[in-house]
């Protein structure tokens, strides 16, 4: 049975019988063997697994997928530390064995991405060290973002691990990026006037703000938690307005997402929500389960917090947030 939590409590649940139905929904790397055989290629055709959940190994299945196949790869790789993801510990590995085994989901990944398009690589510091020098090595590094995700634990004989890495890298010179679909929008403190009219900003409803060119460090986008709709029992959920402007800025609708370490379903709810069609692969039946959940709910529900009208704002710049 459920625990009893409070009312403000949002995060998603699911019964043993829903449980059931959703994972259904999910193809089997057996389904997808099947596929790979009967394709001319050798490989399952991405039109034949788009919008969809793989449950299984990731490093088996990528196998299977078509190549040049995806236009947009974010990654969310376990990092390098201790961690349980649903009953499964990932064991903090020594640099060199956690290198090789970057290594060789990365070149899998790279494979399925088509020339001109783009990968984001979540890490934390530490595993950025290794993930960044293989990343230069493989691909063109455009940046690395930066962003605050606030809650941490502290150190004693250290400093407050909040803030995480994005890697930004491209297969080439060509790619897409959307500079006016992730603009951000604060508030102006100082505003200025030319000839008495507002220059650089604009007035409305909502107060004075500015639109402004996005910058490699975040500090608009909070991790989610218990009171938020997006909320589930994930470890390291990513926030969907973080992966909003990913996804908004390095693709365009109808674009193939894909993210091989799918989690709880955050890249491909978001991707159904803007637009844009999406796979996953997961391990977990559990996590599956969620994501699968979240895409069900995204059919009535495509809001993303902190993302209103086609804009992004800063943090308790706008009270939208139901």
């Amino acid at each position: 049975m459920p625990k009893d939590k409070s009312v403000r409590n949002r995060t998603i649940e699911v019964s043993a019988s829903e449980a059931e139905a959703l994972i259904k929904r999910c193809k089997s790397l057996a389904e997808i063997r099947q596929l790979a055989k009967t394709s001319a290629t050798g490989r399952c055709p991405m039109g034949e697994i788009l919008d969809s959940t793989i449950l299984g190994d990731s490093f088996e299945a990528m196998k299977l997928i078509e190549k040049e196949s995806v236009d947009l790869l974010i990654v969310d790789p376990p990092y390098n530390m201790t961690k349980n993801f649903a009953g499964k510990v990932f064991n903090k590995k020594a640099a060199d064995t956690y290198e090789k085994y970057t290594e060789s989901w990365l070149e899998q990944a790279l494979e399925l991405l088509k020339p001109k398009g783009s990968m984001y690589v979540c890490c934390d510091w530490e595993s950025s060290l290794i993930i960044g020098r293989l990343l230069s090595m493989k691909a063109v590094v455009r940046n690395r973002i930066t962003w605050q995700r606030e809650k941490g634990r502290g150190a004693a004989a250290n400093w407050k691990n909040c803030m995480e890495d994005i890697w930004f890298v491209t297969k080439g010179e060509s790619y897409t990026f959307n500079l006016e679909a992730v603009k951000l929008r604060r508030k102006v403190l100082a505003p200025y006037r030319e000839k008495g009219e507002p220059k650089d900003w604009r007035e409305n409803q909502e107060g004075k703000f500015r639109d402004t060119c996005p910058s490699n460090f975040w500090d608009d986008i909070t991790i989610p938690f218990w009171s938020m709709p997006e909320n589930t029992v994930h470890p390291t959920q990513k926030p969907e307005k973080l992966v909003a402007k990913l996804i908004l800025a390095s693709s365009n609708e109808g674009d193939v997402v894909f993210d091989p370490f799918l989690g709880s379903g955050t890249v491909s709810t978001v991707a159904k929500k803007l637009g844009r069609r999406f796979l996953g692969i997961e391990e977990s039946k559990e996590y599956c389960v969620l994501a699968e959940k979240r895409l069900e709910m995204a059919e009535n529900n495509r809001s993303i917090q902190g993302f209103f009208d086609g804009v992004f704002w800063e943090r308790n710049a706008k009270n939208i947030d139901k």
